[in-house]
């Protein structure tokens, strides 16, 4: 790729210029990056970025090329990548990756409102956290800046390899590993395969990793150079405990060590607005990465104290009728099982679950969720609404349980049978949409 292409580019973004790839979303001066798509080519629509205010159409086929205001390359993708990586270049500060199962987005945003306390920082937008997600995260760099927070994703192996080349890390965790994108790892050793590459290239290159030692596989993948370890037991460089975890989290946490500039002895009690003992371990890894570059203890628990959970994870939502956990954002088998041991504190008569498919479990899928249905059954809950083809697949109706194959069905039934005074758990995969219950609740 000619270098000329990229410092184009560069000087774009040095003016004010910002990466755009969707063209209903230009704004005036935007850059838009046709990229294709399974669905869909965005050669096709660099015309209308164009017309919204964009200087420059990125685009890899050359009917659509109609000016001076269109680069043409070989792949766009290619570019975008090429970009972000050099843009990242540009920056000689803390770059810490986090990746895992389960909790990556709640410990970015956890970090970054404890981060953005005492630094000029940044973190990952949404869950920009792929192969097109992380350049435009990296492009999103701007002085000052004293650290960044990268989440990265994958479902396969090798992608988090390929990612970390990109962005550079010099500090990393990994939150745990779980039954998680099982339809493209296989299994759950190749989950784990994968989730390492994050170790891997923090080791090669002489980064720090932040070890979870509660999850039992990690301590023995991170080695022993460069490691800071947390969890609840005292032989962590950071402990912590759990006070209490519903329907609110408080933990507290103390350094056993001094490291980073963490000193020994430092503590602090933590009422969270999070719920459930899945949470802690995202809150240790906030606390631990913060007290190792400085953050005192005060500004931790103001930055975490003040963090208000959105976009459907970990939320307790007061409607006018009912109590609702919705945790509706993702779900795999380890996500879903640790919601059900949360939400059984409630006493069982007026509490109802509604869970949605578990997706992306390959031909794990229907043994998976018979065990949740096995334990949410187990749990003695009032009522039981399933949603989706898989569950319903194994799920029989019966007088408290409904089974739906749709989420609109399912909003239907509630708006003719409507709950007053319960206590409801609402989870299940993105793609199943069950937030969309709660104007029903």
């Amino acid at each position: 790729m000619k270098q000329e292409v990229i410092q184009k580019l560069l000087t774009l973004i040095d003016q004010g210029s910002m990466p755009c790839i969707d063209s209903r979303e230009a704004k005036p001066g935007d850059i838009f990056f046709a990229l294709r798509g399974e669905q869909s080519d965005g050669n096709l629509y660099a015309g209308k970025a164009l017309e919204a205010g964009c200087k420059l159409a990125v685009a890899d086929r050359a009917d659509v090329v109609k000016g001076d205001n269109y680069l043409l390359t070989e792949d766009v993708l290619s570019v975008l990548q090429v970009l972000g990586h050099a843009h990242r270049k540009r920056f000689d500060v803390p770059v810490i990756c986090i990746t895992g199962s389960n909790g990556k987005t709640t410990t970015k945003e956890l970090m970054q409102a404890v981060f953005s306390t005492t630094f000029s920082s940044i973190a990952t937008r949404g869950n920009l956290n792929n192969h097109i997600g992380l350049p435009l995260s990296l492009l999103s760099f701007q002085k000052p800046l004293d650290i960044a927070i990268l989440e990265i994703g994958a479902n396969h192996r090798g992608e988090i390899a390929a990612l970390c080349k990109l962005a550079m890390p010099t500090h990393g965790l990994i939150t745990n590993i779980g039954k998680a994108h099982l339809e493209g790892f296989g299994n759950i050793d190749n989950v784990t395969a994968a989730k390492t590459e994050l170790f891997q290239y923090l080791q090669q290159n002489h980064g720090t990793l932040f070890v979870n030692t509660d999850d039992r596989r990690l301590p023995a993948l991170a080695g022993t150079k460069n490691i800071i370890t947390y969890g609840k037991d005292d032989s962590n460089d950071c402990s912590g405990a759990i006070i209490r975890s519903f329907p609110n989290l408080h933990v507290s946490f103390r350094t056993n060590s001094g490291f980073g500039q963490a000193r020994k002895g430092m503590q602090a009690r933590i009422e969270t607005r999070l719920t459930g003992p899945y949470n802690f371990e995202n809150i240790m890894a906030a606390v631990t990465t913060a007290l190792y570059f400085g953050v005192e203890p005060e500004n931790i628990m103001r930055g975490i104290g003040g963090y208000v959970p959105a976009n459907s994870r970990s939320q307790i939502v007061e409607t006018k009728n009912n109590m609702v956990v919705l945790d509706a954002y993702n779900a795999n088998p380890t996500s879903m099982a640790a919601a059900l041991d949360n939400f059984s504190r409630f006493d069982g008569k007026n509490t109802a679950v509604m869970l949605g498919d578990m997706l992306e479990l390959g031909e794990t899928a229907k043994e998976e969720h018979q065990e949740i249905l096995k334990m949410a059954k187990s749990k003695g809950f009032g009522l039981y609404v399933f949603v989706g083809p898989l569950f319903k697949s194994v799920c029989p109706e019966n007088d408290n349980t409904k089974v739906f194959d749709h989420v609109e069905e399912a909003a239907k039934w509630l708006a003719a049978n409507p709950l007053k005074a319960y206590k409801i758990l609402v989870k299940g995969s993105r793609g199943i949409a069950m937030e969309q219950l709660i104007d029903h609740l």
